[in-house]
């Protein structure tokens, strides 16, 4: 037996859906000015990529203002507490069709190993790809700021790109994850309208 309860506030939900379409944003054209493909071509893959940057961390500077004002942030405390317990659900438990090891609320909306993955993200992947894209955006100060002299424009790029990777590979698994609900689109429809059916089998 399940039961409805409201998960994601209206902010939350136009703050996931709007950096989803960013970071789509950014993957297509980022990918265009590294030389992947050819889709807009190489100067409107630039205007682009650099557009959604700006707009990205404009959208991140309200966001961490409001997981602040709201506490929201606690959501996001890092646990070890059941982690096993959860890597076991996705690796076999959930081929099983065992019990969630994990019950969402309103006051916790992230699993152990998601609070992990989200932390990974923000300490690692997120300074690694911001800093270098900053570095790369002003590569033209360089010298009159003397990172030239100990800073090279390929060690950047590369750097940068690595980054790319690892946000292009947490975009795709948490897309996935996104499938592993009782119904394979009830997590997306519960990013929708905020209101999620939580299992009562735990």
């Amino acid at each position: 037996m399940s039961e409805r309860i409201y998960i994601y506030k209206r902010y939350e939900r136009f703050w996931h859906w709007s950096q989803a379409l960013l970071i789509i944003a950014m993957m297509i054209s980022g990918f265009e000015v590294h030389g992947s493909y050819v889709l807009l071509g190489f100067k409107k893959a630039v205007q682009l990529h650099t557009v959604a940057a700006w707009a990205l961390i404009t959208l991140w500077a309200f966001t961490i203002f409001w997981q602040f004002t709201t506490g929201e942030w606690r959501q996001y405390l890092p646990t070890l507490k059941n982690v096993m317990a959860m890597v076991r659900y996705y690796t076999i438990g959930i081929f099983s069709d065992a019990p969630h090891p994990f019950r969402k609320t309103a006051v916790q909306k992230h699993n152990p190993l998601q609070r992990l993955a989200y932390l990974a993200l923000l300490a690692f992947i997120s300074p690694l790809i911001w800093g270098t894209g900053i570095f790369y955006l002003f590569y033209g100060n360089w010298a009159r700021l003397g990172l030239d002299q100990t800073l090279s424009l390929q060690t950047v790029a590369v750097l940068h790109t690595l980054g790319a990777y690892l946000i292009t590979a947490f975009f795709f698994i948490h897309v996935y994850l996104t499938t592993t609900g009782h119904t394979i689109f009830a997590h997306i429809k519960a990013m929708i309208t905020g209101w999620e059916d939580v299992d009562g089998k735990h």
